[in-house]
């Protein structure tokens, strides 16, 4: 079994989702078998990325992996990039000329944006995944290659099929083994890893100061649809920091570059946030009172004049215990255990969840009924939570110590 991290760093995939990890077991399990594969998603999520991690660790690494955007060459002479031709073959065709699989003899061949090849094109493409065999344009000698090959599109192939713009016999052949990456609004939890990674390579390659992103500007983000997906992303966060170059990302400069007039607003009259399961209504909850507790705190400040926001660059979360957190991270011990500032918008809602019951229990010297009323949860489900993160030990162990 391939070494998944290994597979996601060489192939420069980033996210930590559960969809991207799905994509990953898939890729680690089919990359050293010789199969064609067929990637799916929506242009801009990082399809090639996937097909060049599928070479990087397959039995081909050593030779060459050839990439054929279809999509992008001509239907009257895709054929012949594809397969090459006899000279003479039609106008212009002064000499033999390789094709494509010819090419990538011995290694791999990617077909991007396969659904946009033409009907006639696709019987020969059958015949080489089937055989190995094809025949230049205008040649009547056969030719073999061994090739491995690696498709991918932004479309659905099976309506193509029903619409009799793509082959059934290709589309089953294909779709043998295939690797789906997700949009992005559907993995909006690696946005943070996103932003962080194309900004510090972007900075660093063009020598431009980094001040990092406040925490508002990435959760605003976050409510962005991005129809581009990770390209879009990735051209954004270049394009903002030529443009505030020095400055730390605010809010206002991501509504202005993305065009967004009003900020979201959600009906604060609402308990609950509709389409959420009680435990996800329960954390929302939780997450609500810390950061008003955290906009009280801060009002406080700055009426005695001393402010409190930080303007340091703010380290992104990782999974494990709250106690490894960063510093800048953690609850503040003098802010009547608020969270800092700086670390809205990039922890996780179970961290919070788990913190702010441990500290209203501690409040309550662990008084259990209380605990739950103050943070509007029944009894019971207090009962499960304190289970479930393993809250008992350090209970015991407080009273060990109060005794």
């Amino acid at each position: 079994m391939i070494d998944l991290d290994r597979l996601q760093k060489t192939s420069g995939i980033i996210g930590n989702s559960d969809t991207i990890k799905q994509a990953l077991e898939m890729m680690g399990q089919v990359a050293p078998v010789d199969i064609s594969v067929l990637v799916t998603g929506e242009s801009g999520t990082g399809k090639e990325m996937v097909a060049k991690g599928l070479h990087k660790f397959s039995k081909r690494s050593n030779q060459e992996m050839v990439t054929v955007n279809c999509g992008a060459i001509p239907a009257g002479i895709i054929e012949s990039e594809l397969f090459g031709h006899k000279k003479g073959a039609y106008t212009g065709a002064g000499d033999d000329r390789k094709g494509y699989f010819e090419t990538a003899n011995k290694g791999t061949i990617f077909l991007d944006e396969i659904g946009e090849t033409p009907l006639e094109t696709q019987v020969k493409l059958l015949r080489v995944l089937e055989s190995g065999e094809f025949m230049r344009v205008g040649d009547s000698q056969t030719r073999r290659t061994d090739v491995r090959i690696l498709a991918a599109t932004n479309k659905d192939l099976g309506e193509l099929v029903q619409h009799g713009k793509f082959r059934q016999d290709l589309y089953f052949r294909l779709k043998t083994v295939t690797v789906n990456l997700p949009p992005l609004r559907q993995r909006i939890e690696d946005l943070s890893l996103l932003v962080e990674r194309f900004a510090l390579e972007f900075t660093r390659s063009n020598d431009i100061p980094y001040r990092g992103f406040m925490p508002e500007a990435i959760r605003r983000m976050k409510h962005y649809d991005w129809p581009g997906n990770v390209r879009e992303l990735k051209n954004f966060v270049e394009s903002i920091l030529v443009m505030e170059k020095g400055e730390r990302i605010t809010v206002e400069m991501v509504e202005l570059k993305l065009g967004i007039s009003q900020p979201i607003i959600q009906n604060q009259n609402l308990p609950v946030l509709v389409q959420q399961s009680p435990e996800q209504a329960e954390r929302e909850l939780i997450l609500r009172q810390l950061l008003l507790l955290r906009q009280d705190v801060e009002t406080i400040k700055a009426m005695m004049g001393q402010g409190g926001t930080t303007t340091q660059p703010v380290p992104y979360f990782h999974e494990g215990d709250v106690s490894d957190l960063p510093k800048e991270m953690q609850i503040d011990e003098n802010s009547h255990h608020s969270i800092r500032n700086a670390a809205i918008g990039d922890m996780n809602l179970e961290e919070l969840e788990k913190e702010a019951i441990s500290r209203t229990l501690q409040h309550f010297n662990n008084n259990r009924r209380a605990a739950a009323k103050s943070l509007g949860m029944s009894e019971r489900t207090l009962y499960r939570k304190i289970d479930q993160y393993d809250l008992g030990r350090k209970i015991k162990r407080s009273n060990g110590k109060n005794g």
